[in-house]
């Protein structure tokens, strides 16, 4: 019988062999608790090599709560975070991030799944008027939620806009490895080189475990992170479980070679999609995600043979999500 595999989220796939061992590696032993042990700091000075910057790093165990937490720690409760309709932190994350920071997200529609500077630009800010809140923090998503990716001068441009109106500036970068797969850019040319303040750098969607990172690329913000990291119930006392994760992600680029695999299968899978009479896919296949509406048949059948995502019920939108370990013969699969 052949091995299930599903294509409804990269959070269905396992853990990369690499991964695995670097968790083995990482159980010789005792180790100070906390953070304070060895890997843990081998893993920040691989962050701070790969990032080329002197970034702050805090590891947490979710994607939601590396969002909710990098928010919380740039805005306070009567301001606001700028985000997109459609984004993680406005649709996926059961209002957490509102919930855990009191502060607001005003949501703006998005153009092909991306946030647009005359957005920021348009905003009002009024500091004196304590009616509103007060926009802080734009937070994008990389890749976007469409499977689409900000390229270095569009955030670029959304960070110099942020910049004019005082504003702060998060990546959601849970596919962030994605996004830089496929413009062939390192990841500092996605954060650092573009003015990034704070990070939500993704890994379990490619191939780790269960390890999330917060990244500062401003100190000052980071001062009471590791207080507000406590409080939420994000501090891990075997730290070197996490941490020892990016090591082999990091310093052998297995990063870059996951996304890279995902990102090849999702266009493999977007083309034989379009095979099929009928089907129309609304956006760019940049990342690891497929977006299509298939005739009814089709759709049925897919699912049966691959679970994928019912994305909208009304028109029919399916998401497929490769994996790092994907393969042609799975995606062949669905259409036998």
């Amino acid at each position: 019988m052949a091995e299930f595999k599903s294509f409804g989220s990269d959070n269905h796939s396992g853990v990369h062999p690499d991964v695995l061992k670097a968790i083995a590696l990482a159980n010789a032993g005792h180790q100070w608790a906390y953070g304070a042990d060895s890997v843990t700091h081998s893993a920040i000075e691989l962050f701070r090599s790969t990032f080329k910057a002197p970034v702050e790093v805090f590891f947490v165990f979710t994607g939601t709560a590396s969002n909710t937490l990098a928010i919380r720690s740039t805005c306070r409760s009567f301001e606001a975070v700028v985000a997109t309709t459609i984004a993680h932190i406005n649709e996926d994350e059961c209002g957490a991030p509102e919930y855990n920071t009191g502060c607001k997200i005003l949501g703006f529609p998005a153009v092909n799944g991306k946030l647009l500077p005359s957005v920021i630009e348009g905003l009002r800010i009024s500091p004196t008027d304590n009616h509103r809140v007060i926009p802080k923090l734009v937070s994008i998503t990389q890749a976007t939620e469409l499977g689409t990716v900000y390229s270095p001068d569009e955030i670029r441009a959304l960070t110099k806009a942020a910049r004019a109106r005082g504003l702060l500036v998060h990546m959601d970068g849970a596919r962030l490895a994605n996004a830089a797969a496929h413009l062939g850019c390192s990841l500092s040319e996605l954060t650092t080189d573009v003015g990034l303040d704070v990070l939500s750098f993704g890994g379990t969607k490619n191939g780790l475990l269960c390890a999330e990172a917060v990244v500062f690329f401003r100190k000052d913000l980071a001062e009471s992170f590791a207080y507000i990291r406590k409080q939420s119930m994000q501090l891990a006392s075997k730290m070197r479980y996490l941490s020892s994760q990016y090591i082999p992600y990091l310093a052998d680029e297995l990063w870059l070679k996951n996304a890279t695999a995902a990102n090849a299968m999702a266009q493999y899978l977007r083309q034989k999609l379009l095979m099929i009479p009928g089907t129309s896919v609304p956006w760019e296949t940049d990342a690891n995600e497929v977006f299509a509406i298939l005739p009814k048949e089709w759709s049925e059948r897919l699912q049966k043979a691959g679970p994928a995502y019912p994305w909208d019920v009304q028109t029919g939108l399916i998401r497929f999500v490769c994996s790092f370990d994907t393969t042609r013969e799975d995606v062949d699969r669905l259409f036998i």
